[in-house]
Protein backbone atom coordinates (compact mmCIF):
# COMPACT_ATOMS: atom_id res chain seq x y z
CA UNK A 1 0.00 0.00 0.00
CA UNK A 2 2.69 2.33 -1.08
CA UNK A 3 2.00 5.89 -1.07
CA UNK A 4 -1.17 6.66 0.78
CA UNK A 5 -2.06 9.94 2.01
CA UNK A 6 -3.37 10.34 5.46
CA UNK A 7 -5.51 13.53 6.26
CA UNK A 8 -8.26 14.40 9.02
CA UNK A 9 -11.51 16.13 8.44
CA UNK A 10 -13.26 18.45 10.35
CA UNK A 11 -13.59 16.88 13.61
CA UNK A 12 -16.42 18.40 15.69
CA UNK A 13 -15.69 22.26 17.45
CA UNK A 14 -14.58 21.87 21.01
CA UNK A 15 -14.83 24.39 23.69
CA UNK A 16 -11.33 25.05 24.11
CA UNK A 17 -10.84 27.17 27.14
CA UNK A 18 -7.67 28.60 27.50
CA UNK A 19 -6.50 30.68 30.80
CA UNK A 20 -2.88 30.93 31.75
CA UNK A 21 -1.30 27.89 32.84
CA UNK A 22 -4.04 26.09 31.31
CA UNK A 23 -3.03 26.59 27.74
CA UNK A 24 -0.95 23.83 26.68
CA UNK A 25 -3.34 21.62 28.65
CA UNK A 26 -6.01 22.43 27.12
CA UNK A 27 -4.32 21.81 23.67
CA UNK A 28 -3.32 18.92 24.09
CA UNK A 29 -6.84 17.70 25.32
CA UNK A 30 -8.20 18.77 22.31
CA UNK A 31 -5.42 17.59 20.28
CA UNK A 32 -6.08 13.88 22.08
CA UNK A 33 -9.61 13.94 21.16
CA UNK A 34 -9.16 15.26 17.44
CA UNK A 35 -10.89 18.14 18.09
CA UNK A 36 -8.59 20.12 15.57
CA UNK A 37 -11.77 22.07 14.41
CA UNK A 38 -12.29 24.45 17.91
CA UNK A 39 -12.84 27.87 19.76
CA UNK A 40 -10.69 29.45 22.75
CA UNK A 41 -11.18 31.56 24.84
CA UNK A 42 -8.52 34.18 26.61
CA UNK A 43 -9.68 34.51 29.78
CA UNK A 44 -7.31 36.04 32.25
CA UNK A 45 -7.83 36.13 35.75
CA UNK A 46 -9.35 39.84 36.15
CA UNK A 47 -11.65 42.27 38.07
CA UNK A 48 -13.98 42.27 34.99
CA UNK A 49 -15.33 38.62 36.37
CA UNK A 50 -18.13 40.10 38.64
CA UNK A 51 -20.19 38.09 40.55
CA UNK A 52 -17.72 34.91 39.98
CA UNK A 53 -16.74 33.36 43.61
CA UNK A 54 -12.58 32.88 44.27
CA UNK A 55 -11.32 33.12 41.28
CA UNK A 56 -13.99 29.96 40.48
CA UNK A 57 -14.53 29.21 37.21
CA UNK A 58 -18.35 29.65 37.31
CA UNK A 59 -20.74 30.69 33.85
CA UNK A 60 -23.49 33.46 34.80
CA UNK A 61 -27.00 32.67 34.95
CA UNK A 62 -28.71 34.13 31.83
CA UNK A 63 -29.71 37.99 32.32
CA UNK A 64 -33.45 39.17 31.56
CA UNK A 65 -34.00 41.62 28.39
CA UNK A 66 -34.36 44.33 30.59
CA UNK A 67 -31.49 43.61 32.64
CA UNK A 68 -29.11 43.20 29.17
CA UNK A 69 -30.67 46.40 27.89
CA UNK A 70 -29.83 48.30 31.36
CA UNK A 71 -26.33 46.76 30.91
CA UNK A 72 -26.25 48.08 27.15
CA UNK A 73 -27.22 51.58 28.20
CA UNK A 74 -24.63 51.45 30.94
CA UNK A 75 -21.74 50.93 27.95
CA UNK A 76 -23.61 53.83 26.33
CA UNK A 77 -23.50 56.24 29.12
CA UNK A 78 -20.67 58.61 29.18
CA UNK A 79 -19.71 58.28 32.17
CA UNK A 80 -16.65 57.70 34.25
CA UNK A 81 -18.03 54.10 35.26
CA UNK A 82 -18.11 53.21 31.59
CA UNK A 83 -14.97 50.70 31.33
CA UNK A 84 -16.74 49.34 34.73
CA UNK A 85 -20.09 48.86 32.58
CA UNK A 86 -17.89 46.98 30.39
CA UNK A 87 -16.59 44.62 32.82
CA UNK A 88 -19.77 43.33 34.04
CA UNK A 89 -21.53 43.04 30.46
CA UNK A 90 -18.27 41.02 29.07
CA UNK A 91 -19.00 38.88 32.78
CA UNK A 92 -22.64 38.51 31.34
CA UNK A 93 -21.79 37.47 27.43
CA UNK A 94 -20.11 34.24 28.88
CA UNK A 95 -23.80 33.06 28.82
CA UNK A 96 -24.77 32.10 25.92
CA UNK A 97 -28.41 33.07 26.02
CA UNK A 98 -27.51 36.74 26.96
CA UNK A 99 -25.21 37.11 23.82
CA UNK A 100 -28.03 36.21 22.29
CA UNK A 101 -29.98 38.83 23.61
CA UNK A 102 -27.59 41.23 23.86
CA UNK A 103 -26.95 40.96 19.70
CA UNK A 104 -30.65 41.21 19.12
CA UNK A 105 -30.82 44.22 20.41
CA UNK A 106 -30.91 47.72 18.26
CA UNK A 107 -27.93 49.56 18.45
CA UNK A 108 -25.76 46.96 20.87
CA UNK A 109 -23.42 45.88 18.25
CA UNK A 110 -22.73 49.70 16.64
CA UNK A 111 -22.36 50.62 20.67
CA UNK A 112 -19.37 47.94 21.10
CA UNK A 113 -18.11 48.56 17.73
CA UNK A 114 -17.93 52.50 18.48
CA UNK A 115 -15.90 51.55 21.64
CA UNK A 116 -13.88 48.90 20.00
CA UNK A 117 -12.84 51.73 17.56
CA UNK A 118 -12.29 54.41 19.95
CA UNK A 119 -9.25 56.31 20.56
CA UNK A 120 -9.32 55.01 24.68
CA UNK A 121 -6.97 52.40 24.79
CA UNK A 122 -8.70 50.86 28.64
CA UNK A 123 -12.11 51.23 26.61
CA UNK A 124 -10.42 49.43 23.53
CA UNK A 125 -9.40 46.89 25.12
CA UNK A 126 -12.08 46.14 27.47
CA UNK A 127 -14.58 45.88 24.25
CA UNK A 128 -12.09 43.41 22.49
CA UNK A 129 -12.76 40.92 25.73
CA UNK A 130 -16.59 41.29 25.05
CA UNK A 131 -16.26 40.85 21.18
CA UNK A 132 -14.02 38.17 22.23
CA UNK A 133 -16.73 36.37 24.10
CA UNK A 134 -19.11 36.93 21.61
CA UNK A 135 -17.00 34.85 19.30
CA UNK A 136 -16.55 32.26 21.20
CA UNK A 137 -20.81 31.53 21.04
CA UNK A 138 -21.95 28.03 19.16
CA UNK A 139 -24.92 30.19 17.77
CA UNK A 140 -23.89 31.52 13.48
CA UNK A 141 -26.23 34.47 14.08
CA UNK A 142 -23.80 35.50 17.33
CA UNK A 143 -20.98 34.90 14.64
CA UNK A 144 -22.35 36.99 12.01
CA UNK A 145 -23.74 39.65 14.20
CA UNK A 146 -19.86 40.27 14.48
CA UNK A 147 -19.66 41.15 10.86
CA UNK A 148 -18.97 44.46 10.92
CA UNK A 149 -16.31 44.40 12.89
CA UNK A 150 -14.22 42.19 11.21
CA UNK A 151 -12.53 44.82 9.04
CA UNK A 152 -11.11 46.42 12.22
CA UNK A 153 -10.29 43.40 13.64
CA UNK A 154 -7.88 42.59 10.79
CA UNK A 155 -6.54 46.59 11.25
CA UNK A 156 -5.53 46.37 14.85
CA UNK A 157 -3.64 43.44 14.82
CA UNK A 158 -0.85 46.10 14.81
CA UNK A 159 -2.17 47.23 17.52
CA UNK A 160 -0.64 49.09 20.29
CA UNK A 161 -0.31 45.89 22.89
CA UNK A 162 0.54 42.30 22.81
CA UNK A 163 -3.18 41.48 24.50
CA UNK A 164 -4.76 43.63 22.25
CA UNK A 165 -3.25 41.90 19.07
CA UNK A 166 -3.73 38.54 20.57
CA UNK A 167 -7.42 39.51 21.90
CA UNK A 168 -8.10 40.02 18.03
CA UNK A 169 -6.15 37.02 16.68
CA UNK A 170 -8.35 34.54 18.80
CA UNK A 171 -11.15 36.80 18.12
CA UNK A 172 -10.89 36.24 14.24
CA UNK A 173 -10.13 33.17 14.81
CA UNK A 174 -12.85 31.61 16.50
CA UNK A 175 -15.18 33.26 14.00
CA UNK A 176 -14.13 31.77 10.38
CA UNK A 177 -14.99 28.83 12.22
CA UNK A 178 -18.62 29.45 12.69
CA UNK A 179 -19.13 31.28 9.73
CA UNK A 180 -18.72 30.91 6.00
CA UNK A 181 -20.56 34.30 5.58
CA UNK A 182 -17.51 35.55 7.78
CA UNK A 183 -14.79 33.86 5.81
CA UNK A 184 -16.38 34.88 2.55
CA UNK A 185 -15.76 38.74 4.01
CA UNK A 186 -12.50 38.35 5.23
CA UNK A 187 -10.83 37.11 2.29
CA UNK A 188 -11.47 40.06 0.21
CA UNK A 189 -10.49 42.29 3.24
CA UNK A 190 -6.75 40.86 3.25
CA UNK A 191 -6.83 38.71 5.75
CA UNK A 192 -4.00 36.54 4.03
CA UNK A 193 -2.17 39.05 3.32
CA UNK A 194 -2.29 40.68 6.42
CA UNK A 195 -1.09 37.45 8.64
CA UNK A 196 1.62 36.89 5.96
CA UNK A 197 2.81 40.28 7.93
CA UNK A 198 2.29 39.39 11.43
CA UNK A 199 4.05 35.81 10.84
CA UNK A 200 7.13 37.93 10.83
CA UNK A 201 6.18 39.51 14.41
CA UNK A 202 8.97 38.46 16.90
CA UNK A 203 7.17 38.14 19.69
CA UNK A 204 5.41 34.13 20.69
CA UNK A 205 2.17 34.80 21.53
CA UNK A 206 1.22 36.71 18.65
CA UNK A 207 2.82 33.42 16.29
CA UNK A 208 0.72 31.08 17.91
CA UNK A 209 -2.40 33.46 17.29
CA UNK A 210 -1.41 33.26 13.48
CA UNK A 211 -0.91 29.63 13.23
CA UNK A 212 -4.44 29.09 15.20
CA UNK A 213 -6.47 32.02 12.89
CA UNK A 214 -4.52 29.88 9.61
CA UNK A 215 -5.10 26.53 10.70
CA UNK A 216 -8.94 27.50 11.08
CA UNK A 217 -8.70 28.76 8.09
CA UNK A 218 -7.11 25.65 6.32
CA UNK A 219 -9.80 23.38 7.75
CA UNK A 220 -12.94 25.53 5.94
CA UNK A 221 -15.01 23.59 3.06
CA UNK A 222 -13.66 25.97 0.55
CA UNK A 223 -10.17 26.47 1.82
CA UNK A 224 -8.66 23.65 -1.54
CA UNK A 225 -10.17 26.50 -4.08
CA UNK A 226 -10.34 29.53 -2.29
CA UNK A 227 -8.10 29.53 0.93
CA UNK A 228 -4.80 27.35 0.33
CA UNK A 229 -4.38 29.37 -3.22
CA UNK A 230 -3.51 32.44 -1.86
CA UNK A 231 -1.61 30.83 1.03
CA UNK A 232 0.91 29.42 -1.49
CA UNK A 233 1.20 32.19 -3.28
CA UNK A 234 2.22 34.57 -0.59
CA UNK A 235 5.20 34.44 1.81
CA UNK A 236 3.32 32.41 4.63
CA UNK A 237 4.44 28.72 3.64
CA UNK A 238 8.85 29.70 3.82
CA UNK A 239 7.77 31.34 7.32
CA UNK A 240 5.65 28.42 8.90
CA UNK A 241 8.05 25.99 7.40
CA UNK A 242 10.81 27.79 9.07
CA UNK A 243 8.96 28.38 12.61
CA UNK A 244 7.82 24.37 12.87
CA UNK A 245 11.90 23.69 11.90
CA UNK A 246 12.97 26.02 15.24
CA UNK A 247 10.49 24.99 17.32
CA UNK A 248 12.78 23.24 19.79
CA UNK A 249 14.72 26.27 20.07
CA UNK A 250 11.88 29.20 19.74
CA UNK A 251 8.06 28.05 20.62
CA UNK A 252 6.54 25.06 20.71
CA UNK A 253 3.22 26.40 21.03
CA UNK A 254 3.58 28.42 17.48
CA UNK A 255 5.32 25.20 16.23
CA UNK A 256 2.56 23.05 16.71
CA UNK A 257 -0.05 25.24 15.23
CA UNK A 258 1.84 26.08 12.31
CA UNK A 259 2.57 22.37 11.84
CA UNK A 260 -1.11 21.41 11.46
CA UNK A 261 -1.03 24.53 9.18
CA UNK A 262 0.86 22.40 6.74
CA UNK A 263 -0.37 19.29 7.24
CA UNK A 264 -3.71 20.96 6.34
CA UNK A 265 -2.73 22.42 3.17
CA UNK A 266 -0.48 18.95 2.07
CA UNK A 267 -3.57 16.41 2.43
CA UNK A 268 -6.22 19.09 0.95
CA UNK A 269 -3.88 20.03 -1.89
CA UNK A 270 -2.80 17.87 -4.95
CA UNK A 271 0.68 18.79 -6.08
CA UNK A 272 2.56 20.14 -3.47
CA UNK A 273 5.25 22.09 -4.97
CA UNK A 274 5.32 25.10 -3.40
CA UNK A 275 6.63 23.17 -0.48
CA UNK A 276 8.44 20.51 -2.19
CA UNK A 277 11.01 23.47 -3.82
CA UNK A 278 11.08 25.35 -0.07
CA UNK A 279 13.02 22.14 1.04
CA UNK A 280 9.64 20.56 3.27
CA UNK A 281 11.17 17.16 3.26
CA UNK A 282 14.63 17.19 3.96
CA UNK A 283 13.72 19.96 6.47
CA UNK A 284 11.36 18.24 8.11
CA UNK A 285 13.18 15.31 7.93
CA UNK A 286 15.77 16.92 10.17
CA UNK A 287 13.44 18.10 12.28
CA UNK A 288 12.50 14.47 13.15
CA UNK A 289 15.89 13.51 13.76
CA UNK A 290 16.28 16.57 16.64
CA UNK A 291 12.82 15.66 17.82
CA UNK A 292 13.91 11.91 18.39
CA UNK A 293 16.89 12.74 20.02
CA UNK A 294 15.47 15.01 22.20
CA UNK A 295 12.77 11.93 23.94
CA UNK A 296 15.37 10.14 25.81
CA UNK A 297 16.44 13.00 27.65
CA UNK A 298 14.43 15.78 29.63
CA UNK A 299 11.99 16.44 26.52
CA UNK A 300 9.62 19.50 26.74
CA UNK A 301 6.02 18.66 27.68
CA UNK A 302 3.78 18.37 24.71
CA UNK A 303 6.78 17.43 22.29
CA UNK A 304 3.93 14.53 20.96
CA UNK A 305 1.67 17.33 19.81
CA UNK A 306 4.64 18.52 17.30
CA UNK A 307 5.83 14.89 16.02
CA UNK A 308 2.26 13.93 15.40
CA UNK A 309 1.80 16.81 12.74
CA UNK A 310 5.20 16.38 11.60
CA UNK A 311 5.06 12.43 10.81
CA UNK A 312 2.15 13.52 9.06
CA UNK A 313 3.53 16.24 6.75
CA UNK A 314 6.36 14.17 5.86
CA UNK A 315 3.92 11.12 5.14
CA UNK A 316 1.91 12.82 2.67
CA UNK A 317 4.33 14.28 1.05
CA UNK A 318 6.98 11.15 0.73
CA UNK A 319 3.66 9.42 -0.72
CA UNK A 320 3.57 12.60 -3.10
CA UNK A 321 6.72 12.24 -4.67
CA UNK A 322 7.49 8.31 -4.26
CA UNK A 323 9.74 8.37 -1.33
CA UNK A 324 12.65 8.63 -3.80
CA UNK A 325 15.80 9.12 -2.23
CA UNK A 326 14.33 10.85 1.08
CA UNK A 327 15.04 7.49 3.36
CA UNK A 328 18.31 6.72 2.62
CA UNK A 329 19.66 8.57 5.69
CA UNK A 330 19.20 5.73 8.29
CA UNK A 331 18.86 8.35 11.05
CA UNK A 332 15.47 8.56 10.05
CA UNK A 333 14.21 5.04 10.31
CA UNK A 334 16.85 4.87 13.98
CA UNK A 335 14.38 8.24 14.88
CA UNK A 336 11.15 6.49 14.03
CA UNK A 337 11.93 3.56 15.85
CA UNK A 338 13.03 5.62 18.88
CA UNK A 339 9.31 7.51 18.69
CA UNK A 340 7.66 4.24 18.58
CA UNK A 341 9.41 2.39 21.70
CA UNK A 342 9.42 5.84 23.95
CA UNK A 343 5.54 7.12 22.86
CA UNK A 344 3.81 3.48 22.94
CA UNK A 345 2.59 3.49 26.36
CA UNK A 346 2.03 7.64 26.78
CA UNK A 347 0.66 8.35 23.61
CA UNK A 348 -0.06 5.67 21.42
CA UNK A 349 -1.30 7.08 18.71
CA UNK A 350 1.57 8.44 17.69
CA UNK A 351 2.36 5.08 16.91
CA UNK A 352 -0.05 5.05 14.21
CA UNK A 353 1.37 7.67 12.64
CA UNK A 354 5.25 6.52 12.77
CA UNK A 355 3.89 3.11 10.87
CA UNK A 356 1.91 5.64 8.01
CA UNK A 357 5.32 7.32 7.48
CA UNK A 358 7.34 3.70 7.71
CA UNK A 359 4.24 2.10 5.03
CA UNK A 360 5.08 4.98 2.85
CA UNK A 361 9.18 4.59 3.08
CA UNK A 362 9.12 0.76 1.92
CA UNK A 363 8.84 1.55 -1.82
CA UNK A 364 12.25 2.60 -2.08
CA UNK A 365 15.01 -0.18 -2.01
CA UNK A 366 17.71 1.21 0.35
CA UNK A 367 14.70 1.28 2.37
CA UNK A 368 13.02 -1.77 2.71
CA UNK A 369 16.67 -3.43 2.85
CA UNK A 370 17.06 -1.42 6.61
CA UNK A 371 13.65 -1.86 7.89
CA UNK A 372 13.81 -5.84 6.69
CA UNK A 373 16.47 -5.99 9.52
CA UNK A 374 14.68 -3.31 12.23
CA UNK A 375 11.21 -4.14 11.88
CA UNK A 376 11.02 -7.63 13.51
CA UNK A 377 12.66 -6.20 16.60
CA UNK A 378 9.62 -3.91 17.22
CA UNK A 379 8.14 -4.63 20.74
CA UNK A 380 5.85 -7.39 20.11
CA UNK A 381 2.39 -6.34 21.07
CA UNK A 382 2.88 -4.01 18.02
CA UNK A 383 3.10 -6.83 15.89
CA UNK A 384 -0.75 -7.41 16.02
CA UNK A 385 -1.57 -3.86 14.58
CA UNK A 386 -2.27 -4.04 10.90
CA UNK A 387 -0.38 -1.05 9.72
CA UNK A 388 2.85 -3.04 11.33
CA UNK A 389 2.03 -5.87 9.12
CA UNK A 390 1.49 -3.55 6.10
CA UNK A 391 4.80 -2.77 6.46
CA UNK A 392 6.16 -6.24 6.55
CA UNK A 393 4.09 -7.12 3.84
CA UNK A 394 5.31 -4.28 1.59
CA UNK A 395 9.30 -5.26 2.75
CA UNK A 396 8.42 -9.10 1.88
CA UNK A 397 6.78 -8.16 -1.69
CA UNK A 398 10.66 -6.60 -2.73
CA UNK A 399 11.55 -10.29 -3.14
CA UNK A 400 13.30 -13.41 -1.77
CA UNK A 401 16.21 -11.04 -0.29
CA UNK A 402 14.42 -8.86 1.73
CA UNK A 403 11.98 -12.17 2.64
CA UNK A 404 15.26 -13.84 4.09
CA UNK A 405 16.42 -11.14 6.02
CA UNK A 406 13.17 -11.16 7.80
CA UNK A 407 13.61 -14.74 8.47
CA UNK A 408 16.75 -14.53 10.36
CA UNK A 409 14.90 -12.27 12.71
CA UNK A 410 12.72 -13.90 15.36
CA UNK A 411 9.54 -13.14 13.16
CA UNK A 412 7.76 -16.25 12.15
CA UNK A 413 7.44 -17.33 16.07
CA UNK A 414 5.93 -13.60 17.05
CA UNK A 415 3.62 -13.92 14.12
CA UNK A 416 1.62 -17.23 15.84
CA UNK A 417 -0.51 -15.61 18.26
CA UNK A 418 -1.50 -13.00 15.48
CA UNK A 419 -3.60 -15.68 13.88
CA UNK A 420 -5.63 -16.46 17.26
CA UNK A 421 -6.36 -12.53 17.52
CA UNK A 422 -10.04 -11.89 16.81
CA UNK A 423 -9.17 -8.84 14.44
CA UNK A 424 -9.84 -10.07 11.24
CA UNK A 425 -7.86 -7.39 9.64
CA UNK A 426 -4.53 -8.54 11.12
CA UNK A 427 -5.56 -11.61 10.54
CA UNK A 428 -6.12 -10.87 7.16
CA UNK A 429 -2.76 -8.91 6.78
CA UNK A 430 -0.60 -11.98 8.77
CA UNK A 431 -1.93 -14.35 6.41
CA UNK A 432 -0.58 -11.97 3.38
CA UNK A 433 2.67 -11.71 4.83
CA UNK A 434 3.19 -15.63 5.55
CA UNK A 435 1.66 -16.34 1.94
CA UNK A 436 4.80 -14.19 0.59
CA UNK A 437 7.50 -15.59 2.95
CA UNK A 438 6.42 -18.98 1.51
CA UNK A 439 6.27 -17.62 -1.90
CA UNK A 440 9.72 -16.24 -1.83
CA UNK A 441 11.32 -18.63 0.32
CA UNK A 442 10.73 -22.35 -0.83
CA UNK A 443 12.48 -23.45 2.44
CA UNK A 444 9.88 -22.23 4.76
CA UNK A 445 7.12 -24.35 3.11
CA UNK A 446 9.29 -26.98 4.13
CA UNK A 447 9.02 -26.99 7.91
CA UNK A 448 13.30 -25.81 8.15
CA UNK A 449 12.91 -22.30 8.92
CA UNK A 450 10.23 -22.24 11.01
CA UNK A 451 10.22 -25.00 13.58
CA UNK A 452 7.21 -23.86 15.38
CA UNK A 453 5.31 -26.24 14.11
CA UNK A 454 3.11 -24.21 11.40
Amino acid sequence: AMGRRRGRGRAQRGGLRVRGGEREAALRKARRQEQLVSKRLLREDSAAREGAQDGADVVPDPLSEDEVLELLRGVQRGSEDRKRSLGRLRWALQNEETQQKFVRLDGSMRTLTGLFTSSLADLQLEAARCLHELSHSSVPAVAEACLPVTSYLLTYLSGHSLEFTELCLYTLGNLVVESEAVRKQLLPQGIIPVLASCIQSPHEAVLEGVGYVLSQLLQAKEAPTEIIPLVLDSVLPLHMLRLVCSGLKAGMGAAVEFAWCLHYIICRHEANTVLLELGAVPALTSLLLDLASEIPQDAPEGLELLVCPVLRCLSNLLAETGGQGQGRDGRLLIALFLILQCFLQQHPFLVQECLWLLNNLTGECSVTLSLSGMCPLCPPCLLSLPQVLTVLCNIAEQGPLQCQRLLCQPLLPQLLPVLALPNPEAVGHCLELLHLLFLHCPEVRAGGALGTGL
